[in-house]
């Protein structure tokens, strides 16, 4: 059946075949150290620590695999992130006794560099694959990047419910073996099917041009840096481990909250490009970024007030994640369609690498600030530095150009 499609049609659902699968195991491998450790006696913070190596490897990767993927093509890039996945889930399966914090922290700096590696190829490679220049072009860009976002974060949200299953049926070592495995042969297919020459690009950019020369990408990378910040302060560490103590959740049912707020707000960003004008024609400028950061603020001022109110707190955040779910969605799909659509035409992946390293930092700090402010402060004290990061997300897009045609590279 794919012999039928066209060659670009073909590395698409090749590209996206590979990302879905390396997202469940990345969904299901957060949600697993989180209940794991919590299980073990962590506190909040050490939980968080696990995760700083991942962050903070993402950071370089992103940086320095856009450069990569530029010279030696994407494809090749994508299969080192399969394969270090594979590694990552292998070191994880020692006794317990073993599962250091050193120990869990490399085998997620390994996780982490696998994951920048495989988003930033699967991102790019759109690029490669789309002509540029129409704004027929443009719509179908910003449709299939909508499309790969989307459906990549709803299998992130089956992958955190198949942590919880996991961890439940196989303990948290028979889970690793067993992500391990399929990730294996999905492996050694990508190494089998994907183009050899897929987004390598016709002048060879020098590691000196790792950094962005882009007026407009180092400004749209600068309020990614603040959106996901803003997300992962609360969503990381506080609200499970708040979920799972304060409100005495079972593990099975924060695995399945998350899993299905993640899939939600996968299926949203596949329908942004609806939400946004795309039936009228229209597709989102830098002026789309900044008024849809609006609601997304507050709405986020409204939870932290209604979590130190006398309301119910359960339905204050349940309600409230599923509302900020969905203009969380639009806002990150608007802003995967703006670097795609603002990155250059040879060697995308360097602009497209520099933008996810600031994803990258966003979620680090997040990360970080998700274990230290709730231990210290609560969950309330998360939310208001979330405010505050999306204001800042919107204050910077201002300076976004209205238009692709107008970008400054």
């Amino acid at each position: 059946m794919l012999s039928t499609l066209s060659p670009a049609i073909r590395q698409y659902l090749i590209i996206t075949g590979n990302y879905w699968a390396f997202t469940l195991t990345d969904g299901a491998l957060r949600m697993l150290v989180v209940l794991h450790f919590h299980q073990l006696g962590f506190s909040p913070l050490n939980i968080a620590l696990l995760f700083l190596f991942y962050e903070l490897f993402g950071v370089v990767t992103n940086l320095v695999g856009g450069w990569l993927g530029a010279r030696i093509g994407l494809n090749k890039t994508m299969n080192i992130g399969l394969g270090l996945q594979v590694i990552a889930l292998l070191a994880l399966t020692v006794p317990t006794a073993l599962l250091t914090v050193p120990w869990v922290m490399a085998a997620q700096a390994l996780s982490g560099i696998a994951k920048d590696l495989n988003k930033m190829s699967a991102k790019s490679s759109v690029k490669a694959l789309i002509p540029a220049g129409s704004a027929a072009a443009e719509g179908k860009l910003y449709q299939w990047v909508a499309l790969l976002t989307g459906s990549k974060n709803a299998l992130k949200g089956v992958g955190f419910f198949l942590g919880g299953v996991l961890l439940a049926s196989l303990g948290f070592a028979g889970a690793m073996w067993a992500m391990a495995l399929v990730l294996l042969l999905v492996w050694v297919a990508s190494l089998l099917s994907l183009k050899a020459d897929l987004g390598k690009a016709k002048n060879k950019p020098k590691f000196g041009e790792i950094f962005s020369s882009s007026c407009a990408v180092n400004i749209l990378s600068a309020a990614r840096l603040f959106l996901f910040g803003a997300r992962d302060v609360w969503f990381v560490v506080a609200l499970p481990v708040f979920m799972a103590t304060t409100l005495g959740w079972a593990d099975w049912a924060v695995g399945a909250f998350f899993a299905s707020w993640v899939i939600g707000y996968g299926i949203v960003q596949t329908l942004a490009p609806y939400l946004t004008g795309k039936k009228a024609g229209k597709v989102p400028d830098g002026r789309a970024a900044v008024l849809w950061a609006l609601p997304l603020m507050i709405l986020t001022v409204g939870i932290a007030l209604g979590v130190n109110s006398n309301l119910d707190l359960q339905l204050i955040l349940v309600g409230g994640l599923l509302a900020f779910g969905v203009l969380f969605a639009i806002n990150s799909s608007l802003h995967s369609y703006l670097i795609v659509s603002y990155a250059k035409e040879d060697g995308a992946s360097l602009d497209v690498g520099f933008y996810y390293m600031a994803n990258a930092m966003g979620r680090l700090i997040g990360t970080v600030l998700s274990g230290g402010v709730y231990q210290a402060a609560g969950l309330a004290a998360c939310l208001w530095i979330s405010v505050g990061f999306i204001a800042l997300a919107a204050i910077i897009s201002i300076a976004l150009p209205r238009h692709a045609s107008l970008v400054k590279i």
